[in-house]
């Protein structure tokens, strides 16, 4: 990188920061379409009007190593093919700071399969339709890979994350914002239904 385009990241990151209201933790929502978390700066390939920065979220050319405390993804990370997500993960790696969190929220292949397989879907497996290919209501809402608990730990680990962990959407900042990482099936049922969000933290 040459020493303008290095001022030019710097400069575009301290306006990030401005806009971002960021004196404390500087928190990223990635893919947030429509929704809005408080203290987040959101960032989205489509125009919102809670979007801070309409852009591809596998290429954070604004941001600088090691400037970021939170990344929040949900249900994102699977838009991204399986030979892609590796390369993504590693760029959200470098803009965390040490100590940093990556808090993902993906579909959760184990939970729904063993729902279709033992048959408690009320609808079959159009149930779990979307969960696994996505939505496809534009260009950004298919779905090219698959996650279970091990396989995407591994994939963390081995982009230099550590600590993975579990997360209760209930204890959260965001505990309020009913988006993927609250999907129960049956449908809005989260006292008695079956989280098919795989909800994993990892560490820089």
């Amino acid at each position: 990188m040459t020493g303008n385009s290095t001022d030019a990241v710097r400069s575009d990151a301290t306006a990030f920061r401005d806009s971002s209201n960021s004196a404390g933790p500087l928190k990223l929502h990635f893919g947030c379409g429509a929704k809005h978390i408080p203290g987040f700066y959101h960032v989205d390939a489509l125009e919102y009007p809670n979007v801070d920065r309409v852009a591809l979220i596998d290429r954070l050319d604004f941001l600088p190593n090691d400037t970021v405390d939170l990344i929040y993804a949900s249900h994102v990370l699977e838009h991204f093919g399986r030979h892609e997500v590796d390369n993504v993960l590693r760029e959200w790696h470098r803009v965390l700071r040490p100590g940093g969190v990556l808090r993902l929220a993906v579909p959760d292949f184990k939970a729904c399969s063993r729902l279709y397989v033992e048959g408690k879907l009320a609808n079959g497996i159009n149930d779990i339709m979307g969960l696994i290919v996505g939505g496809q209501r534009n260009d950004h809402d298919y779905h090219y890979v698959l996650f279970d608990q091990e396989t995407l730990e591994a994939r963390l680990k081995g982009v230099g994350f550590s600590q993975c962990r579990l997360w209760d959407w209930r204890s959260t900042e965001h505990q309020d914002l009913d988006d993927y990482s609250q999907a129960y099936l049956p449908h809005l049922d989260k006292t008695n239904g079956t989280l098919v969000s795989l909800n994993l933290e990892a560490v820089k």
